[in-house]
């Protein structure tokens, strides 16, 4: 039977030597941070595991000691002190080896949560964010739960009884949000020449920021699309609302909308709770190449830092620091490339620091690591145009390439 607890409770529960995992993205247990800031003792000697996203998890848990640390596979920005000062190490991994590496690794001694309040059948039903929850769940020894009253969860979320739960603490705080970002005529047009190689039928997946919000935005003329993807926003759901997406021609999971996380507006969350077609799967069905390659015409749309000659993208390092991580972008671009009438596309816009800067450059900086390989993208897409990679030699690829630049580096490219 699961124990209610406090703060003070937590220096019996956590001991030097403790790995101890927490969600992130809009999963993670906000309420338990709290807790953790009131006993900061607590935190001497644990080692706390996350995938963090930038923007939405703000808390460096290695903060809370001078002996705590981190483990994570992917950066963000306030957690560049950390790894500056050796609290923090970071994993490169794809997002589908990090279910993995949750899943298969050392055990967690405990596992952080945030849930709804249980039915009366005594289940919880997890909030927006599952995709290691499995992994954790099954290699933890003990878990903690936040119960959030204001968590009205997913209708296709997956469920957990209150008796695998070891200890509890209520709580009452709002949701992790993040709006729409605004739409300026550069994303615009870059959402314009992406819309034109995606095909009525088509299953597409996109991840966060303008780029692929100006993508779904443009998309309104399309018809019975589907979504497999790593995440669902405000953006994806006007198109299930308004038709676009239908999930209606998807080879497999045919009439669902696959996610792995929501990230939204409260609208976004309402909506959720009542649209059991939007279904949460974890990273080891949403970025396994295995069920991508099944699903006909699936078209793969990803962003990128730069984008060298030859094709190979950067998508985690600026100026030599790591500010972000593989991510699930490349696990999505192979999976695309064995899909039947599959696409790899990763959209960029052209210049960087105000139009000072060109993102397509010749080579890359001594050290900078390659998130994916020239094999893996078949069409670069800037707001100049689009480039067909696949294919094609090395001297076609720069010449595609210099042709999507902004012109003013075309000739210096």
């Amino acid at each position: 039977m699961a124990q209610n607890i406090t703060h003070s409770d937590l220096a019996r529960i956590l001991r030097p030597g403790m790995q101890v995992a927490v969600p992130g993205g809009t999963a993670e247990p906000t309420g338990l941070i709290d807790l953790l800031r009131r006993a900061p003792e607590s935190a001497a000697g644990v080692t706390f595991h996350q995938f963090p996203l930038p923007s939405l998890n703000q808390f460096d848990y290695s903060s809370l000691h001078t002996d705590a640390r981190m483990r994570v596979p992917f950066m963000a920005p306030h957690l560049q002190e950390a790894a500056q000062n050796g609290r923090l190490e970071f994993m490169p991994m794809h997002m589908r080896a990090v279910f993995e590496y949750f899943a298969q690794g050392r055990a967690f001694d405990l596992l952080l949560l945030q849930v709804a309040p249980p039915s009366a059948s005594g289940l919880c039903r997890h909030g927006f964010g599952i995709e290691y929850m499995d992994a954790m769940i099954a290699n933890s020894n003990q878990i903690l739960a936040e119960v959030n009253d204001q968590l009205m969860p997913p209708a296709g979320a997956p469920v957990i009884t209150l008796e695998s739960i070891d200890y509890l603490v209520e709580t009452n705080h709002s949701l992790i949000e993040m709006p729409l970002p605004s739409l300026d005529e550069t994303a615009l047009a870059i959402g314009r020449n992406v819309a034109s190689l995606i095909p009525d039928g088509a299953c597409i997946q996109t991840g966060i920021g303008a780029i692929p919000a100006a993508v779904l935005a443009c998309l309104r003329e399309k018809n019975d699309l589907g979504m497999h993807s790593g995440l669902i926003d405000d953006a994806g759901m006007a198109l299930i609302r308004a038709g676009n997406i239908s999930g209606v021609r998807k080879s497999i999971d045919c009439g669902l909308h696959v996610t792995g996380m929501a990230i939204g507006s409260s609208a976004l969350y309402e909506w959720l709770a009542e649209v059991p077609e939007v279904d949460f799967r974890g990273a080891d069905y949403t970025h396994d190449a295995r069920v991508i390659s099944r699903i006909e015409n699936f078209v793969s749309v990803n962003s990128a830092i730069e984008v060298d000659l030859t094709g190979q993208i950067n998508a985690e390092s600026l100026a030599g620091r790591q500010i972000s991580g593989t991510g699930g972008s490349v696990d999505f671009m192979r999976g695309a490339m064995l899909a039947k009438g599959g696409r790899s596309i990763v959209a960029l816009g052209s210049t960087a620091r105000g139009g000072t800067l060109s993102r397509i450059v010749r080579r890359f900086a001594e050290g900078t690591p390659v998130t994916a390989l020239r094999t893996d993208v078949d069409t670069l897409v800037t707001e100049h145009g689009i480039a067909e990679l696949k294919g094609q030699s090395l001297e076609s690829r720069r010449e595609r390439l210099i042709s999507i630049a902004d012109p003013k580096f075309r000739d210096q490219l």
